[in-house]
């Protein structure tokens, strides 16, 4: 019996229907950004340490780099480029981002919105240390963290610049 080199990969990403081959070991965070075009979703360290690349998959977060594209096979995938509505505007976490200055170079910030997403998608109401324990398998080397969990903490509460 010959190894499985590929396999027919059906996901639907963003509200969006994808079906691709796709090679048995490539990277669900590969798969977003080179096969799909979806480049919000950062690579960061490819070891599952940074949480650059978090998606969701079936509603949980998730970091891409850990799961392979094959096993995402029939899920519903969310990628940052989920979150701006069509009227182009900003998602309210972009927007609490922007306004308490959660960012700096931003290559952990679409894994850290995603991560927030989450929180707020089954929290709505998170504390500061939900907050915190939400976001903590996302590292950010420039801010201290402070301006992200008070955006987070914006954002739930609905406190955001038009």
């Amino acid at each position: 019996m010959e190894p499985v080199t590929s396999m027919r990969v059906t996901v639907t990403v963003n509200g969006e229907s994808h079906e691709r081959e796709v090679a048995a070991r490539r990277l669900l965070v590969h798969f977003l950004r080179d096969d799909l075009d979806l480049t919000g979703t950062h690579v960061g360290c490819d070891t599952g340490n940074c949480g650059a690349c978090t998606v969701l998959v079936n509603g949980a977060a998730v970091k891409s780099c850990m799961l392979l594209a094959v096993q995402a096979h029939g899920a519903s995938i969310e990628t940052v480029e989920s979150l701006a509505p069509a009227n182009g505007g900003l998602h309210p976490l972009q927007q609490a981002f922007s306004d308490r200055h959660a960012l700096q170079c931003g290559y952990c910030t679409p894994g850290m919105l995603m991560s927030a997403k989450h929180l707020l998608d089954h929290n709505p109401e998170p504390t500061e240390n939900e907050i915190r324990r939400a976001i903590q398998g996302n590292i950010c080397r420039c801010t201290g963290y402070v301006n992200i969990v008070e955006a987070i903490a914006a954002a739930a509460k609905g406190e955001v610049s038009a």
